[in-house]
């Protein structure tokens, strides 16, 4: 479990000194800087979850979703407890990690920031940032874990 804890201790200090950063020295003069013809650094405030969903509940929707993220937080680190397999391990240190950045940012700054702008023409995927990364690459982890290697290691 102690390898789950670091990993998601230092996805936190990832995440939120990643968002120091750029608001407070990258992003202190422009609402967005482009450094690509596919991506830019912008300053996007999200008060939903996952691609901006159930962003128009307001204060409410912060402390509901700060909520519900801490209790999903308390299942997976449940589940961090039994786990043997260290990918497994890091794949749910990289979830808790994300999320407790996002609560952080919910709780403190009323909205989560998000400044990975990635886009094609005129088409943007919604802002991101580096919580989200790690909850993605985390669940990515598990699902392939689960399909690839699982089977193995029960018929062991």
């Amino acid at each position: 479990m102690l390898f789950g804890v670091l990993v998601a201790l230092a996805v936190v200090v990832i995440d939120q000194a990643s968002k120091y950063i750029v608001l407070h020295y990258v992003l202190t003069e422009y609402a967005a800087m482009v450094m690509t013809p596919f991506f830019a650094i912008v300053r996007a405030w999200n008060t939903g979850v996952s691609f901006s969903m159930f962003n128009n509940f307001g204060i409410n929707g912060v402390y509901v979703l700060s909520t519900i993220a801490l209790l999903i937080v308390l299942a997976l680190l449940k589940w961090l407890s039994t786990e043997k397999n260290r990918t497994m391990q890091m794949a749910l240190g990289f979830i808790i990690g994300g999320a407790i950045g996002n609560v952080i940012d919910r709780i403190r700054l009323k909205a989560v920031f998000d400044f990975l702008d990635f886009y094609v023409g005129d088409y943007h995927w919604p802002a991101f940032n580096m919580a989200d990364s790690f909850i993605c690459i985390g669940a990515a982890m598990i699902i392939i874990h689960g399909l690839f290697f699982s089977k193995k290691e029960i018929s062991k």
